[in-house]
């Protein structure tokens, strides 16, 4: 990884690879850049593929809690590597929130979006989640969400059938800061981003794992019928990370929209 600090002190940690169209790509709160690794190399001989560590993790600068607070930092990071204007973004989870905000606010900034397991808000029930971890965290670090965040991500199944990947996110969650992590968790509890998808103009695609537990398929279609320029997908069989569950399929997927 790379760091790169701007003028007013913003610390951005990235990692650049390949050459072609630029493509962004946006982790989720359960993980970190690492969760592209099993996609990187084949999206990599098409495109250049920036890959930030949003903020508060890994060496990147903390932001205040708000969606608007990650979205201008994402503008600042766009703006520190020099990136075009048709670059493509992706995001999953937690960061497909901040690519759909980015794009309300910045959308001349960037080209298509792919949004993977992500929304506009959560249900009461789902923002009770979030102040659950946060206040977990709080209280007695991550080890007291580990188990309940790898549910979050993958199903049952899938989990007794790859230890050894499992294994590598829980040890990404056990490294995650406390602090960054509480700060999203409060932000995705909060937010309500449905009052600025009209705004987005960019063409979208947006993904759902058939049995993702942190951002069920009903949200992701929500998203997609208020964005004014998107379609719908649902991935069989997969949980909240297809990028790690289903790599073949989501590279698929990324190649035949961007194309």
């Amino acid at each position: 990884m790379s760091t790169i600090k701007t003028e007013n002190g913003v610390t951005i940690e990235y990692a650049q690879v390949g050459k072609g169209r630029d493509l962004v790509l946006l982790h989720s709160l359960l993980t970190d850049r690492s969760a592209y690794d099993r996609v990187l190399p084949a999206l990599a001989q098409i495109y250049r593929v920036t890959l930030f560590s949003l903020p508060g993790f890994g060496a990147s600068s903390p932001v205040e809690q708000g969606i608007w607070n990650y979205a201008d930092w994402i503008n600042i990071a766009f703006e520190a590597l020099n990136l075009p204007p048709d670059t493509d973004l992706v995001g999953n989870g937690f960061g497909g929130f901040v690519a759909s905000a980015f794009a309300a606010k910045y959308g001349q900034r960037c080209g298509r979006l792919l949004l993977a397991d992500t929304g506009a808000k959560f249900p009461e029930q789902g923002r009770d989640a979030f102040r659950s971890m946060a206040a977990m965290v709080e209280q007695g670090g991550m080890e007291d969400v580990l188990e309940a965040s790898v549910l979050r991500l993958f199903t049952k199944d899938y989990i007794e059938d790859n230890p050894e990947l499992v294994n590598a996110c829980r040890s990404v969650l056990l490294r995650t800061d406390t602090k960054a992590f509480i700060t999203a968790c409060h932000t995705l509890a909060n937010l309500d981003l449905i009052p600025s998808l009209p705004d987005i103009h960019n063409e979208a695609l947006v993904i759902a794992g058939e049995f993702d537990a942190a951002t069920p398929p009903r949200i992701c279609r929500e998203l997609a019928e208020h964005l004014p320029n998107s379609r719908y997908l649902e991935i069989p069989d997969c949980a909240h990370a297809p990028q790690i569950q289903k790599p073949q399929k989501f590279i698929e997927l990324i190649e035949t929209f961007l194309k």
